[in-house]
């Protein structure tokens, strides 16, 4: 039958003839070189006959012992396994294999390697047999004379003494095969080698078992990893999970919406997020900014929050989805100042941990922001209304119109609580303190949103100039551009439903800095001007012009930027002679806003409240007052929503381990083992999904813009993840430094050979130190900053040397915490709640 490699063995014979062991490699890496004979056999002499590297002789031996296990030995891979044992420092298999070749005729130079394996291996009586033998051929090679001192030595001492110089360089040729180059392994042999290593793909690593060296990536070969190293992986690997306040588990769930499992990707996004269907839709997206995906030269990032969005449209419960107790009743009271999502998150992350949680809301309904701030053709109130239900379904109880301060004060609530929590927002205005700030017709944005949005009606006005350059600016310059449409309507008629493009109103934004200093949802300024709102940059007002008690206009003067503030941001400066000035009869500030701290009154006031109406405990969420906490905005000052939702499940952990004594939960690794990511690299370029929007003449004051994915726009985008929380990682003990991977790999930096790897000062791997060559490399290391999880050096590697794990950032019981029977493996809680 004819042989389909036959001309690939040909000319691999060929080339080693003519000694290019390289272009002979090169040919012969196939996959079919796993399993057959004769393809091992050549790559064990071309590796051998190339021998300039530490991979030259681990590959040689693999090959030439997989060689004979598949029918083809000769004394030439004989010889290939025994040096190759003897440069690895495994002397006992050494002596061995030479055992099975060399004899009184063979040549000194191989007696004497073979006496060299039995000096090493203390068999000292066969070491002195063949360096004997070696000198009585050639008596004058120093080499020979003093291996043979050594024996003298160690059997005068009843012990080996073992000089430095290892296999000699005269030694050059043991049955015809050259055995110049290559280097012995720095590890001591194989008899050190640990119990469990890392293995291969298709192996299953033990649970629990630690990680056997120091340059192993994680703790734990598999199971629950609690070490600085662990999480300083997470952090690094999974850069959107890290970025996210919330550290939203973003690979799982994007893996979920891909599978068409929409329950278990809003379960998830439920844990960590609290607001999935909200934040699917307003997040401010700070997971997109450090997507793996939008790295250079690698496209763009995953449209992350337009898919959280499909896990909450097509999740199939139609009732609330409650989260399970992760303790019984504690008996302990916290009371909630505020009902945004940093007062319902601290209130639902305290119901869960078994505290009795009341919320108290000044206003008529839950939600502060949710419903006060952002436009309804943004955020649907039924999405708000549904995830507090959530949140009340955990015994959660909200009291409405309860304003504290005045009709509950909060000395009173102190006394009555084990703790409280002060979640009240931003609601004291940064006003312009500029010429003619009392005209009328000049309102803060927060107060003009409020109104809109709580009454569905507001403020109009036929020449609006909105300032600032933030989530507020947007939504009160698409918010007055949609009440214009009421300056065209009839009496009588529905004017909410008119189409935007009938509005009569002329709105533009201008903003000191320049567009890349904006804090605004990616797509918000094209949204402007496709709903035909101007957008000026580089601008700063100087004075509001009036007639009769009310703004006419308003004068700027263009700025420059200079230097970063303590923002981080470049300062605006004027420019000198460039005022200009612009038509207002409204005038829209978005220019900020503050903790307003007047609710906090009596004896408690000095304790928590600076001079300046901050808490004097800053961000932190302890404040100056032992039963006393802060959470989100009010603690930090304005940002976004999911920012207030970081900060508020930081607070309600603090209020907790104030409460019991002792921290109960913690951030863990879950380290699992898979055999693929089920990715392909057609997936790569998969080109970044668009949000389906309404059209211009469609939009409405309440009609949702973002009409959202369908499924099969999910579908799409969601394969589009590199699934960053996958580790791929070679085992060094199984590796053979065949460079198969390394010629496989499809970034520059994914897989390299490095002389030293950099740790941190609690043995995290901050970095490694590439090798110059040959003889410094010690790992071949898979760097998974770059790596993209192809799985192309999986697919590769003839040795089923590199590894395939899971590792996800959960929340987990302490230690304190578990019961004593409990499985360690299972102890991380959020996993308890849909799995990937």
């Amino acid at each position: 039958m004819h042989d389909p490699l036959h001309d690939v063995k040909k000319r691999a014979r060929l080339l080693l003839r003519l000694e290019q062991p390289n272009a002979a490699i090169n040919l012969l890496r196939v996959p079919e070189s796993r399993t057959d004979a004769e393809l091992c056999a050549l790559l064990a002499e071309a590796y051998f006959m190339r021998g300039d590297a530490k991979g030259d002789v681990y590959s040689s031996s693999f090959f030439a012992t997989r060689a004979e296990a598949l029918g083809a030995g000769s004394p030439a891979m004989l010889a290939i396994r025994a040096i190759g044992a003897f440069r690895k420092e495994d002397y006992a298999e050494a002596c061995e294999l030479f055992g099975r070749f060399i004899g009184a005729d063979s040549s000194p130079n191989a007696q004497y390697v073979y006496g060299l394996s039995c000096l090493h291996a203390s068999r000292l009586a066969e070491a002195r047999q063949w360096l004997t033998a070696a000198l009585a051929t050639d008596h004058l090679n120093p080499d020979y004379v003093e291996a043979l001192e050594q024996v003298e030595q160690a059997e005068a001492l009843a012990k080996p003494q073992i000089g430095s110089r290892g296999l000699s360089p005269s030694i050059k040729e043991t049955n015809g095969i050259s055995t110049d180059g290559g280097r012995a392994s720095s590890r001591a042999g194989a008899l050190d080698r640990p119990a469990s290593t890392l293995g291969g793909v298709v192996g299953r690593r033990p649970l629990e078992a630690p990680a056997p060296y120091r340059h192993n990536a994680l703790s734990r070969l598999a199971g629950t990893g609690r070490a600085a190293k662990d999480m300083h992986w997470l952090a690094i690997n999974i850069p959107c999970q890290e970025a996210c306040p919330a550290h939203t588990d973003i690979p799982r769930y994007l893996t979920d919406i891909h599978d068409g499992n929409y329950e278990a990707a809003y379960r998830t996004n439920l844990l960590d997020n609290v607001f999935p269907a909200v934040l699917g839709r307003v997040c401010a997206r700070p997971c997109e900014k450090v997507c793996r995906h939008g790295w250079e030269g690698l496209g763009e990032s995953v449209a992350i929050c337009f898919s959280k969005r499909a896990a909450a449209d097509f999740n199939p419960h139609a009732d609330p989805v409650v989260l399970e107790p992760l303790f019984p009743p504690s008996g302990k009271r916290v009371a909630v100042v505020g009902s945004g999502v940093a007062g319902l998150t601290a209130a639902r992350e305290l119901a869960r941990l078994g505290h009795a949680v009341t919320v108290y809301e000044k206003h008529c309904r839950p939600g502060g922001m949710m419903n006060q701030g952002i436009p309804v053709f943004r955020l649907p109130r039924e999405h708000i209304e549904r995830e507090i239900e959530q949140i009340r379904r955990l015994g959660v109880e909200i009291r409405c119109s309860a304003a504290v301060g005045e009709t509950v004060a909060l000395d009173a609530l102190v006394a009555d609580h084990d703790a409280v929590v002060l979640a009240a927002g931003t609601l004291r205005p940064n006003l312009l303190d500029i010429p003619g700030n009392e005209l009328d017709g000049i309102l803060h944005g927060l107060d003009f949103l409020l109104e809109t949005n709580e009454h569905g009606d507001g403020p109009i006005g036929r020449e609006v100039v909105v300032i600032g350059g933030g989530f507020t600016a947007m939504d009160c310059a698409r918010s007055a551009k949609r009440l214009g449409m009421k300056l065209s309507a009839p009496d009588g008629t529905d004017w909410r439903q008119f189409p935007l493009a009938q509005s009569k109103a002329n709105v533009n934004v201008y903003y000191r800095r320049s567009v890349q200093e904006m804090l605004v949802t990616p797509g918000e300024i094209e949204e402007l001007a496709h709903e035909g709102i101007g957008m000026f940059t580089l601008v700063s007002p100087v004075s509001y012009l009036g007639k009769d008690g009310r703004v006419t206009g308003v004068c700027f003067v263009r700025t420059r930027l200079g230097e970063p503030d303590a923002s981080g941001r470049r300062r605006p400066e004027p420019i000198p002679g460039s005022e200009f000035e612009v038509q207002a009869d409204l005038v829209l500030l978005a220019t900020g806003q503050f903790p307003d701290t007047a609710f906090i009154n009596g004896p408690i006031r000095e304790s928590l409240v600076a001079k300046d109406q901050w808490l004097k405990s800053g961000g932190t969420p302890a404040t100056t007052h032992p039963k006393v906490f802060a959470a989100g905005d009010f603690a930090n000052g304005a940002s976004s929503l999911i920012d207030a939702i970081g900060h508020a499940k930081t607070c309600a952990r603090a209020v907790d381990e104030a409460l019991m004594g002792s921290r109960r939960l913690e951030d863990v690794a879950v380290i699992e083992d898979d055999t693929a990511t089920r990715r392909i690299r057609e997936m790569d370029e998969v080109p970044l999904q668009s949000m389906p929007v309404l059209p211009r003449a469609a939009r409405t004051l309440t009609g949702e813009v973002e009409t959202g994915y369908d499924p099969s726009l999910a579908t799409d985008e969601t394969q589009r993840c590199y699934r960053c929380h996958y580790k791929y990682e070679i085992d060094s003990d199984k590796c053979i430094y065949c460079d198969w991977c390394i010629k496989a790999k499809p970034r520059p930096n994914c897989i390299v050979k490095v002389s030293e790897l950099v740790y941190g000062e609690r043995g995290e791997i901050v970095d490694f130190i590439r090798a110059k060559g040959s003889e410094d490399t010690r790992l071949i290391y898979i760097n998974q900053e770059d790596c993209i999880r192809c799985n192309a050096c999986v697919d590769a590697c003839p040795v089923d040397c590199i590894s395939i794990q899971k590792v996800s950032r959960v929340v987990g019981k302490t230690a304190d915490c578990r019961p004593q029977t409990e499985d360690h493996s299972c102890s991380a809680v959020s996993t308890t709640n849909g799995t990937n």
